[in-house]
């Protein structure tokens, strides 16, 4: 019970990586703020955690939107008695070459993943500082916070701006025992990966199987995706480490497609 009485607010947390870090924290005694876009669905999971003895609450936010984010913090604040844990891993992906993309697709992708993550960021802080028993802030980068890759220019740009803010907050947060750490995943099957898949493959003219093969995965030593319970194990190391020995870190789980 690493983890135990802790309360995490974990965005994006509905599906995907950010359930699968919901439900392994939970394992380990954390009290769970699914918070989502998708209220229904928030709301869902937080059941799907209770029916399995964890406390958990879902809250409905739009991570680009300052009022949403404030008040959700607040209300799982008021509810839970505090943040501890703050996993920024709301995030969406949009594919195009730099010539072809939208001024608007670049601004909503910056927005999501770089503006909100300092909009939940600093909403957390300001009770993580005010508690005074510290706190973990884990960003959930990409192996593109190390890297580019073609047609992935905004999201390239806001993962590596990741690690900036993650050093700041870092530097900041010591004092209060605040830790700051980047998680760089490779390639996970979600349904943010799916469908890059065929959307990859009609702007470079290959099969979806060459996407996978001779795109994604052929910087790994074992052509293999990363997985959810992989990217949550790190979350976890992060979320549970006892000391500042660990912050302004990045750590990349992407079956050796970076090594660094």
């Amino acid at each position: 019970m690493q983890l135990k009485d802790k309360v995490a607010f974990i965005t994006g947390s509905a599906s995907g990586i950010g359930k699968e870090i919901a439900m392994l924290f939970a394992s380990e005694g954390a009290r769970i703020v699914i918070a989502d876009l998708n209220k229904e669905a928030a709301d869902a999971t937080a059941a799907e955690l209770r029916a399995t003895g964890a406390q958990a609450m879902g809250v409905a936010v739009d991570v680009t939107d300052e009022a949403q984010v404030n008040a959700s913090v607040e209300e799982a604040a008021r509810a839970f008695g505090g943040i501890d844990i703050l996993v920024s891993n709301a995030g969406i992906q949009i594919v195009h070459p730099v010539e072809e993309f939208s001024f608007a697709d670049w601004k909503k992708m910056l927005a999501i993943h770089l503006d909100g993550a300092f909009l939940t960021t600093r909403a957390c802080l300001r009770h993580m500082y005010a508690q005074g028993r510290g706190g973990s802030v884990i960003y959930m980068g990409s192996v593109h916070s190390k890297e580019a890759s073609m047609l992935k220019a905004p999201y390239v740009t806001a993962k590596h701006g990741l690690i900036g803010l993650a050093k700041t907050v870092a530097k900041e947060g010591a004092r209060h025992g605040v830790r700051a750490n980047v998680i760089c995943p490779g390639f996970v099957r979600t349904p943010l990966v799916d469908k890059q898949i065929p959307e990859q493959a009609r702007t470079l003219g290959i099969s979806e199987d060459e996407v996978i093969k001779n795109v994604m995965l052929k910087e790994t030593v074992d052509g293999e995706f990363t997985t959810t319970e992989d990217v949550a194990r790190v979350a976890l190391l992060f979320a549970g480490f006892p000391s500042n020995a660990l912050t302004g870190q990045s750590l990349v789980v992407s079956h050796g497609w970076f090594m660094q």
